[in-house]
């Protein structure tokens, strides 16, 4: 059967919220990045304060956090160098080091005059002194000749303030984002000698995010997140959403930015026996829970998991995933339950090595294999069982063992909003987790947006469940979609009678590779798309899907006429070969509708959120 798992999640949300935009650096870009690096930083509430001024202590503090002294000085006593700069300035340290440096000096009557604004042309004074510039490389006298210098080497590029102009917070961003991207007078880019990447003219942020990013650490049941800046002033997204601190729950992983003032939390976790550590107890990489290997991403996991820690193999446990998937934390199951809902793929009974205990005793135990609601496959070990392949059941994994239960129907009908968010009078939960089921042990994660405009009937919905806030947050559909059937292109089918008896003969590709099935048995299809039909595990038909003659193709639609399709989101392209013989696969983007006949095969068999089209031919013109 097609089974559709679930990439692991990785840092989705980081990702997403890290994306910059290709071409021209825009303003809010070069913000994110000079904040992400520590230049600019926000007040106790995190307000960038972009409208703001800058002074001339605030700008050699931006300056020490965009050089090679960034992690070596801090605020505190420093000497009294100007009158007005007495050792207790907040920034005596910084205004010391820019002075020693040469970036920046002092006015003929000792003053420094840390308040006074900033203006561009003093600004872009120090940072080409920064850069290694001196009086040498310069045509003119101050001020024009700093300012064109400036200019020449892209210090102002994107920058409207002139030559007297104070400058603000957000020109000061992009003032050394430039800075970041500029060549020093050794003709290296700046930003490239302090350890950053920059590739064509940019630098790379999510580099730069991910460095300066802390965990992952543990929330703790009545702590919750234990960050060093107010959380009530901290962005947060758990699971790729956005989200609160008070969302946050015991044993969620998270990860914060300080500079960003953002939170990355992640509640996935898996519970089941632990079935094997690799490559051995004494210094364990990977463990075995529940059917699934993951990684030991932490020192502490690793300890758990070896023969000097607390777990063995046999003992239920519960894994806590961080944003690359890993294992930061292993916990004992009297202190985190977890309840997985899904369809069963496969149930046996019989002793197994995997279902022995710490004690090394072993017992006859059923091995239920259960894709969840997440798309994950998962193995589990009961007394109980076996269960039927496509049976519904809950899992539950606690303390005192796992076990599994079939479950009733629990209907629901209506229609998923166009934008995706709810159905049928409910919210979808921003985690939530949408299987769709054959019945036959088939299964395919499912997304809000595949459903979206969708009307699902009692008969589409079989189960769902409701989290404290009253939203769905697990939800499993029956043949709603389509999307759990094998499709193939049937590229020949024969069959004959005679002598009481009968035989077919057909081959076919899928997802490129060619097969044939021969036998005592006929099929109702002749050549053309198609959907292989099991039974029992058994195949026991293979059914004709309908066809249409293709103008156009898109990577989301085709055309036909006035009518528009959905493509799957796995449709399967082939080539037919020259000579018109053989099939081969390729991409949507390497066909047309001028080059090609192009015939898409779809599945319309009356599925609620079906009749997308599943296969493509294109025969050369």
């Amino acid at each position: 059967m097609k089974q559709r798992i679930r990439a692991a999640l990785l840092a989705a949300a980081l990702a997403l919220s890290l994306a910059v935009p290709a071409g021209a650096v825009s303003s809010s870009t070069a913000v994110e990045a000079v904040q992400a690096l520590g230049i600019l930083t926000g007040d106790e509430t995190g307000n960038l304060n972009l409208s703001s001024p800058v002074t001339r202590a605030e700008f050699v503090t931006m300056m020490t956090a965009a050089s090679s002294y960034r992690d070596s000085i801090g605020s505190g006593s420093g000497v009294s160098l100007f009158k007005d700069v007495k050792s207790g300035h907040w920034a005596s340290e910084y205004i010391k080091l820019a002075v020693e440096q040469g970036w920046m000096s002092g006015y003929v009557d000792g003053t420094f005059r840390p308040d006074s604004q900033i203006t561009l042309e003093e600004a872009c004074t120090a940072l080409l002194k920064l850069l290694g510039y001196d009086s040498s490389t310069l045509a003119g006298s101050y001020p024009s000749a700093q300012l064109s210098k400036a200019a020449s080497v892209g210090l102002r590029d994107d920058l409207d303030a002139v030559q007297g102009e104070a400058l603000t917070r957000q020109d000061c961003a992009m003032l050394f984002y430039n800075l970041l991207v500029s060549q020093n007078s050794s003709g290296t880019i700046y930003g490239t000698t302090l350890g950053y990447t920059v590739t064509n003219g940019e630098v790379d942020y999510s580099a730069l995010v991910t460095a300066d990013t802390k965990g992952p650490y543990v929330a703790a049941s009545n702590q919750g997140l234990s960050l060093p800046f107010s959380a009530s002033s901290a962005t947060v997204y758990r699971d790729g959403a956005v989200s609160s601190p008070s969302a946050v729950q015991q044993y969620d992983v998270y990860y914060y930015n300080e500079n960003l003032r953002t939170v990355w939390v992640y509640s996935d976790k898996v519970s089941g026996t632990l079935t094997a550590v690799s490559p051995s107890a004494a210094a364990p990489t990977s463990v075995t829970v529940a059917g699934s290997a993951y990684t030991l991403g932490t020192s502490t996991a690793v300890y758990k998991c070896s023969s000097q820690g607390e777990f063995a193999q046999g003992d239920l446990v519960t894994l806590l995933l961080g944003m690359n998937g890993e294992v930061v934390d292993v916990v004992s199951l009297a202190d985190a339950e977890t309840v997985y809902y899904g369809t069963v793929v496969s149930s046996t009974k019989g002793a197994s090595s995997s279902s022995t205990s710490s004690t090394g005793s072993a017992s006859l135990q059923v091995e239920t294999q259960v894709a969840c609601t997440d798309g994950v496959v998962r193995t589990f070990y009961t007394e109980n069982g076996p269960f039927s392949v496509g049976r519904l059941v809950s899992v539950t994994v606690d303390s005192s063992g796992t076990a599994v239960k079939s479950m009733q129907n629990k209907r629901l009908s209506g229609k998923v909003s166009s934008d995706g968010t709810s159905l049928g009078g409910y919210d979808f939960a921003a985690d939530v987790e949408i299987l769709d089921t054959d019945g036959e042990g088939g299964y395919a994660r499912i997304y809000p947006s595949r459903l979206a405009g969708e009307t699902l009937t009692e008969d589409d919905v079989v189960y769902y469940t409701l989290n404290a806030a009253g939203d769905i947050d697990h939800l499993i559909l029956s043949k709603a979609t389509g999307d759990t059937l094998d499709y193939v292109y049937v590229s020949s089918a024969e069959s004959s009678s005679g002598d009481g008896s009968t035989y077919g003969s057909y081959e076919y590709y899928q997802d490129g590779e060619h097969y044939s099935i021969s036998g005592g048995t006929v099929y109702t299809t002749g050549i053309g798309g198609a959907v292989l039909v099991y039974r029992d595990g058994e195949l026991s038909n293979i059914r004709q899907l309908s066809s249409v003659k293709l103008d156009s193709v898109t990577s989301l639609t085709a055309q036909s006429g006035n009518r528009t399709y959905d493509l799957a989101e796995d449709v399967q392209v082939l080539l037919r070969g020259s000579g018109r013989t053989g099939y081969y696969a390729t991409t949507l983007s390497e066909i047309n509708g001028e080059d090609y006949v192009l015939t898409g095969w779809y599945d319309d068999f009356g599925y609620s959120a079906g009749g997308r089209i599943r296969i493509i031919i294109a025969d050369p013109r």
